[in-house]
């Protein structure tokens, strides 16, 4: 066999990360408490950086509109594992709630389900005993609504913690959960049929939109919450803003620039050179972060615009993909700007990150809450008890694409029992 040396060409693409990049990755992470703090320190170290127009400082700003109190708080972990000790707990029940109160985000958000925390804790717990510490230890501390699954869960939790009477929090219960969610109206419709009087509705629907939609905030430390953008609704339109109160605008010294460039031009200066190309660079940069941040959120918003309004109960579902598509970005550019990036709503200050919801099925979208009222539904229709296997079938017949695991993971998380047990 002859041997035979040959070169062959071949073209390839790759993607350089080069040190700007980087830096721009990097920058697109920061909370706007974070990229202010930044900005500021660029300023005073770069010589070529200036503030387009004299603003009110950071920290006075702070000074007005936050307590230096919040300093001296606990972060929303540290007062979670010192109310253990409130709790008469064995050794075992405190190692669970450990790893449900590290399972919890910024927002009060317990963010890995049930399966997931069985692999956390290496199988060590159980599916029922997980559910058991969220709902019996983790859900009774405070803030009121922490450990919560999903804005139905967040509302049920502040709700039953409540001074509300036992008939006011059933209304309230059956309006959560028992209702096609679509539209306030047609729940309405419904219970007044039902007997209920409209002012104990429209009180009830009061009291849903009085919950504090992200309980954890109020817990951070010395990191202030600082949102990026402001949403404005008005009937179905809706309106986003960059908050530019306390944002330093900053430009660059050109004069100086034409001045340096004179006096360095026999003999160069990589240094001085290196602090021009930083100045340009931040003043594009931040320009960039901030029209992504605002085209991130008005997108956001345009999906959630019924969460935002009239009706607290209903969020579509939305996913960094889906986002992506839409604005032109890859995928882990979403994943980088929803980190620590706050909307002020008429909610209150709601983390870009709460108002995105999975999709439970790959060839259609239907967020976990349909789910569980879909299967709700289901089994209170049914005339003789249908395993999570019938039920896949019925609703694959409708297009859901769903397996009997998922059924099963859902119906559990309603607490209802298997079809042996109904």
């Amino acid at each position: 066999m002859d041997i035979v040396l040959s070169k062959n060409l071949k073209q390839k693409q790759n993607l350089k990360f080069t040190p700007s990049l980087k830096k721009s990755i990097d920058l697109l992470q920061l909370s706007r408490f974070e990229l202010i703090k930044k900005i500021e320190k660029e300023i005073e170290e770069n010589p070529f950086l200036e503030k387009k127009e004299e603003i009110s400082s950071v920290i006075g700003k702070y000074e007005q509109d936050f307590n230096f109190d919040v300093e001296s708080k606990l972060t929303l972990r540290e007062s979670l594992i010192k109310q253990l000790d409130d709790f008469d707990l064995n050794k075992k029940q405190i190692e669970l709630s450990t790893i449900l109160i590290d399972c919890i985000d910024e927002s009060g958000r317990l963010a890995e389900d049930t399966y997931e925390i069985e692999k956390i804790s290496k199988y060590i717990f159980h599916a029922n005993e997980i559910e058991e510490a969220i709902k019996n230890i983790i859900q009774k501390m405070d803030p009121p609504g922490v450990g919560y699954r999903n804005h139905k869960e967040c509302i049920k939790i502040q709700i039953n913690n409540s001074n509300l009477s036992a008939k006011k929090k059933a209304l309230i219960m059956e309006i959560i959960f028992n209702e096609n969610l679509d539209e306030l109206d047609k729940i309405k419709k419904k219970l007044i049929k039902k007997g209920v009087s409209e002012k104990n509705f429209n009180q009830a629907v009061d009291e849903i939109k009085k919950c504090d939609l992200s309980p954890g905030l109020n817990f951070e430390k010395i990191r202030f919450i600082e949102p990026d953008l402001k949403v404005s609704i008005n009937d179905k339109d809706f309106n986003i803003d960059f908050i530019d109160e306390s944002f330093p605008i900053i430009k660059i010294d050109y004069d100086l620039i034409t001045q340096v460039k004179k006096e360095i031009h026999s003999k160069k200066n990589s240094k001085i050179l290196e602090k021009i190309n930083e100045a340009k660079w931040l003043l594009t940069s931040v320009k960039k972060r901030n029209d992504t941040v605002k085209k991130v959120g008005e997108y956001i918003c345009s999906k959630q615009i019924d969460f935002f309004e009239d009706n607290p109960l209903k969020i579509n579902t939305l996913n960094n993909k889906e986002i992506a598509n839409q604005i032109g970005v890859h995928p882990s550019t979403i994943s980088r700007i929803l980190r620590h990036k706050y909307i002020e709503t008429p909610k209150g200050v709601i983390p870009f990150k709460s108002l995105l919801v999975s999709s439970v099925s790959k060839i259609r979208n239907i967020s976990d809450l349909q789910l569980m009222k879909l299967i709700k539904d289901i089994i209170d229709s049914e005339k003789n008890p249908k395993s999570d296997k019938k039920i896949a079938i019925e609703l694959n017949k409708k297009g859901y694409g769903l397996a009997r695991r998922t059924i099963t993971k859902y119906r559990k998380k309603n607490n209802i029992p298997s079809s042996r047990y109904r």
